[in-house]
């Protein structure tokens, strides 16, 4: 994952926070960020931790649409939180620096010698967010639970290249996260487990496929 401020020096780093008008919120587990953004048009990097777009529909129910970990950005231009059905909570304790969309083209940035760097950057990690979330599109497509956790698997055995991995979240986030009960979620992978496609020991995820 591309860092935003990566090949800018310490020092360039910091004149370039202060002509971006730049804030860092430290936040404890399970506050909800949006809470306290005042700005309208923002970015937003996780410096360290990690954050979770919820969407909650009117029946409560819960769909995670997005997990937002260190060194990924959202905001305002990236996501639709500005819909009361979403929450962007922390996940952990987590440090979020702020960033006004206007101040990307102030005249002061842009007249220095690290703005391309520094464009870059952002349009990197735009796309591998983008690749990111087209993946998710991908395995959202598929009808059954089966094959949204047969996908699931595969796309984490191709990130960890390695058939046994660790889930990043619990099974309930995993649940919220394909969209799927969690119920016949847990039915499903017992099943794939009997029928020899998987091992599992908690959250430690064998692939037999």
């Amino acid at each position: 994952m591309t860092n935003l401020f990566e090949n800018i020096s310490e020092k360039n780093m910091l004149k370039l926070k202060r002509i971006l008008k730049s804030n860092t919120v430290k936040y404890r587990k399970n506050v909800n960020v949006m809470s306290n953004v005042n700005q309208d048009d923002f970015i937003a990097l996780v410096d360290t931790g990690c954050v979770q777009l919820i969407f909650t529909d009117y029946d409560g129910n819960k769909t995670i649409l997005e997990e937002i970990t260190a060194g990924e950005i959202f905001g305002t231009l990236t996501s639709s939180i500005k819909s009361e059905e979403i929450t962007c909570m922390t996940k952990e304790e987590t440090q979020i620096t702020y960033i006004e969309y206007d101040e990307i083209t102030n005249d002061e940035i842009i007249k220095s010698d690290f703005y391309i760097i520094f464009i870059k950057n952002l349009i990197r990690i735009l796309t591998e967010q983008l690749n990111t979330r087209n993946t998710r599109i991908e395995l959202l497509t598929k009808r059954t639970t089966r094959d949204k956790l047969l996908i699931y698997f595969r796309q984490e055995s191709q990130k960890r290249k390695s058939k046994k991995f660790s889930l990043s979240i619990n099974y309930t986030e995993l649940a919220n996260y394909l969209s799927v009960d969690r119920s016949a979620m847990m039915r499903e992978i017992k099943y794939l487990k009997e029928e020899g496609f998987i091992e599992t020991n908690g959250k430690k995820i064998t692939l037999n496929y």
